[in-house]
């Protein structure tokens, strides 16, 4: 067809194509499902279609079981950058998800969370993103598996050259504001965590073998649905640091080099979860993630001061979109920045007059920690105060040393790889910021399990893994070798889920049940018995929470630790409700 006729009717020519070469295949009564027979002559359409407006149009099949959810059949490429997907259905199942049964059914309801995705069964054509129709459908005039090149229509070619246009010239339209980005990269996490559960369901799946090694070396009783929001988070949380931190999130390796420097864990997790085995199982959400974290603007996170930080918020406007239901067992809620600025002059306070700390939190010795970390909020709360008295006191040469001293001094634990991540992020930014290079195991900031054993022996891991093994050796040192001084912070609320064999570690963990191979009783009985003795045993249950194994956690290792040496500090902010126990206990 000459080259000087007008691209949407080029297009007619290909379609005519596409619509004889099913004909002759469903007229041979060809083996296979009848989408397979759609797979070939879309691919060669849509290459037509990318020689017409001269740009490289890819499809890469992605090979999934038919008992599986799976994904789309198509990841479509243009000029080698991710823009969509495309689904198949058998020629008379339409291009409506409205109708579907079944498999296409719950099938549809995991693909309302793809950004573009392409609908067809061959004579039906529809453009859904995020689960919004985009455009008309388009229906050809006569049916492929039967009119051959009647099928088509000119006016057919205009209509499907208008969607493929919209279809391929996808691009990422990222929200200015924090809440909206949180709640935009949402649906990507959750198309990641489903895909990993979906893979998990296959027991030939080199997913398996990922999440035994994994959970040994840091989630040890994760069930699969655990493991599998763990996955997603840190692949997610790492892409978005490493975006941050200037790395080129479309190229994995690139992820990987810049992470290393400050994020060593995060690092090492990213690159074994995306390891080239565990990428064909994830290859869909992945590559369209790493294309939306690469289109966010580094500024559009970054504080502007104590005040203005868009991290504030950030982590719980993800979680409230990405799983409310996951936001309310693990009691993740911001607090207000009045309240912890509050706590941290008290403590500082009482730090000089009652304890001879003069210098407060920077001083020698003040080993401090948030065993319920979140974001980083009270560390960076301690880091704001304690520098502005360095300065105010001993002028601005000193800020450094003062920084310098609290790389040493600051730990934080959480058991959440987002809010893990987004506080790795904003210590590091709040200590380097004042000229100082941080230790090569980045800040004091630790993925673990506060309520797991103090006793833990961590399994000798490969060579690979060495650094993410590592921060599970430096976070037990710290439970079980490192005096604390003061334990400050908003541990979380919730009672939680009955317990069971599989479930201690998010139950209470060594707090509530002890240690059987150590042959340490459960630390918790030291609340209980008091309880029971004094008539109260029938509200017990009340003490079965979250946040009472925080406060009893820190109650030990600051005053009962054997590396406890005297007074110590706790400040935890607590529901008014909650805070009397004479009612309740």
């Amino acid at each position: 067809m000459p080259k000087n006729i007008a691209p949407q009717k080029r297009l007619f020519e290909p379609l005519q194509t596409f619509a004889a070469q099913l004909t002759a295949k469903f007229s041979a009564r060809s083996s296979g499902e009848p989408e397979d027979q759609l797979k070939s002559p879309v691919d060669q359409l849509f290459t037509a279609y990318g020689k017409i407006i001269s740009c490289s149009i890819i499809l890469k099949g992605e090979s999934t079981l038919h008992s599986r959810l799976g994904r789309p059949d198509f990841a479509a490429h243009s000029d080698k950058l991710p823009v969509g997907y495309i689904e198949l259905k058998a020629p008379g199942k339409g291009a409506n998800p409205e109708l579907f049964k079944g498999h296409d059914r719950e099938q549809w309801k995991r693909f309302q969370n793809v950004p573009n995705l392409i609908y067809t069964d061959g004579n039906e054509w529809a453009l859904y993103r995020s689960g919004e129709l985009a455009a008309k459908r388009i229906r050809l005039s006569g049916d492929i598996r039967t009119d051959g090149k009647k099928a088509v229509s000119e006016e057919n070619a205009k209509n499907l050259f208008q969607l493929f246009a919209d279809f391929t010239a996808w691009m990422p339209i990222v929200p200015k504001k924090p809440k909206e980005l949180a709640a935009f990269l949402a649906p990507f996490c959750r198309l990641i965590r489903e895909e990993v559960m979906d893979s998990l369901q296959v027991s030939s799946s080199p997913m398996h073998s990922l999440k035994t090694e994994i959970k040994a070396l840091l989630f040890p009783d994760a069930n699969d649905d655990q493991f599998a929001d763990a996955y997603a988070q840190t692949v997610v949380f790492a892409l978005l640091l490493g975006q941050m931190e200037g790395a080129d999130v479309l190229d994995l390796h690139s992820t990987y080099e810049t992470l290393e420097h400050h994020h060593s864990l995060l690092s090492r997790s990213l690159e074994f979860l995306t390891d080239k085995e565990a990428r064909k199982e994830i290859s869909a959400s992945l590559s369209i993630t790493q294309r939306v974290i690469h289109e966010i603007p580094p500024d559009v996170l970054q504080a502007t001061s104590a005040t203005k930080d868009p991290w504030l918020f950030f982590y719980e406007d993800f979680l409230a979109s990405y799983d409310p239901k996951l936001r309310k067992e693990a009691g993740v809620y911001f607090t207000p920045l009045e309240v912890v600025r509050c706590q941290v002059r008290l403590i500082d306070e009482i730090l000089q007059k009652q304890l001879g700390r003069n210098m407060g939190f920077v001083e020698a010795g003040v080993s401090t920690l948030d065993p319920a970390a979140g974001t980083g909020t009270y560390l960076l709360g301690i880091i704001e105060h304690a520098l502005a008295r360095v300065e105010a006191e001993e002028g601005s040469g000193a800020v450094k040393g003062g920084a310098r001293s609290l790389t040493h001094n600051l730990h934080g634990f959480e058991w959440m790889v987002g809010p893990y991540s987004v506080a790795q992020l904003r210590i590091s930014q709040a200590l380097t910021k004042q000229g100082i290079t941080l230790p090569s195991t980045g800040p004091g900031i630790y993925l673990t399990n506060t309520l797991e054993s103090p006793h833990t022996i961590p399994p000798a891991p490969p060579l690979f893994s060495k650094p993410i093994a590592q921060e599970h050796e430096r976070a037990l040192k710290v439970k079980d070798s490192e005096h604390v001084l003061v334990c400050l912070g908003n541990p979380p609320y919730g009672r939680h889920e009955a317990s069971s064999k599989d479930n201690k570690a998010f139950t209470g963990g060594w707090v509530r049940y002890g240690d059987d191979q150590h042959k340490a009783a459960p630390i918790l009985e030291e609340f209980l018995k008091p309880a029971r003795d004094a008539g109260y045993g029938v509200h017990l249950k009340n003490l079965y929470n979250l946040y009472v194994y925080f406060i009893r956690w820190s109650l030990w290792k600051v005053f009962e630790h054997k590396t406890a040496t005297g007074p110590g500090i706790l400040s935890f902010i607590t529901e008014i409700g909650r805070a009397s126990c004479r009612e309740r206990v």
